[in-house]
């Protein structure tokens, strides 16, 4: 199961604070608008995404179809496929994404102990 880039979703409060802090730990901005509340970081090849008020909560997220620099990948699982996949699985879904469509989709489920994950394919 190709599940594409991982990032750490992060759901703060400030995200100036946010990103001064995660500055120290050598992270640093390359993608999203503070403007508009989201911003991903990155140290090495570990991303995290800070997000004021966007989620609900911290989430696993990955992203099919790009690496870990958000280039697109020739080889991957469609998000409708891993959904199909999963499903069969007996995995329960907070939301789904529609299997009619092509391109961007995403889906929600939660680990055993509440953590939610999101698979969100975005072409």
């Amino acid at each position: 199961m190709k599940l594409g880039a991982f990032s750490l979703s992060l759901n703060v409060s400030d995200i100036e604070t946010s990103k001064q802090f995660y500055a120290k730990l050598g992270f640093e901005p390359f993608s999203g608008d503070q403007g508009q509340g989201w911003l991903m970081l990155r140290n090495g090849q570990t991303v995290i995404g800070l997000f004021g008020g966007f989620i609900q909560a911290n989430t696993l997220t990955f992203n099919p179809g790009w690496d870990q620099n958000a280039r697109d990948l020739d080889d991957y699982d469609d998000v409708r496929a891993l959904q199909k996949r999963l499903k069969a699985q007996g995995i329960t879904f907070v939301t789904e994404a529609d299997e009619t469509t092509t391109g961007p989709a995403s889906f929600v489920i939660m680990d055993p102990d509440g953590n939610p994950i999101l698979v969100d394919q975005h072409r």
